[in-house]
């Protein structure tokens, strides 16, 4: 695949002008309890809760102009490599949240993200975790030493780093 050819990311400037959100800021991704996220009691599956998170970190990348399918065309994916979730309150049929996300730090090739569930009002919490995530090069199978430079700055923006 020539160079014109790789899937880019947006210019930096592109990526300046949509990141204009504080290093502390979360994203926010709404979520409805439907009947396939519960078990046979009505109560959300704890699964779900991990499906949720991701689905609101691959958005919070989305809202910014990057595409995961872009990331992975590049040959970078982030697979999950550390995970910890504290369960606060159970998640019920019909009830409805929003994930909080946020990339706390990027370390190196290491990308650790923070997230809250609660309810839409704030007043309920109902899981916090923890997630690092860490860059592969998906042709060699291995860690990357350093993610691309354009994905690097990305994420720099992201935590506030640039």
């Amino acid at each position: 695949m020539s160079e014109e050819q790789k899937p880019q990311l947006p210019p930096t400037e592109a990526i300046q002008n949509l990141l204009n959100i504080a290093a502390d800021s979360w994203f926010e991704y709404p979520v409805r309890v439907q009947p396939h996220h519960t078990d046979y009691s009505g109560v959300v599956w704890h699964g779900c809760y991990l499906a949720w998170m991701e689905e609101a970190r691959v958005e919070c990348l989305r809202s910014l102009g990057i595409e995961f399918a872009d990331l992975v065309a590049l040959g970078c994916d982030l697979p999950v490599v550390e995970l910890s979730v504290r369960y606060h309150r159970s998640l019920r049929l019909g009830m409805t949240a929003v994930v909080r996300a946020r990339m706390l730090e990027m370390t190196g090739v290491r990308l650790n993200w923070d997230y809250q569930i609660q309810s839409l009002d704030g007043q309920e919490l109902y899981v916090t975790a923890k997630v690092t995530l860490v860059a592969v090069d998906m042709e060699k199978g291995k860690i990357m030493r350093q993610l691309p430079p354009d994905v690097k700055d990305v994420f720099a923006k992201l935590t506030g780093k640039i």
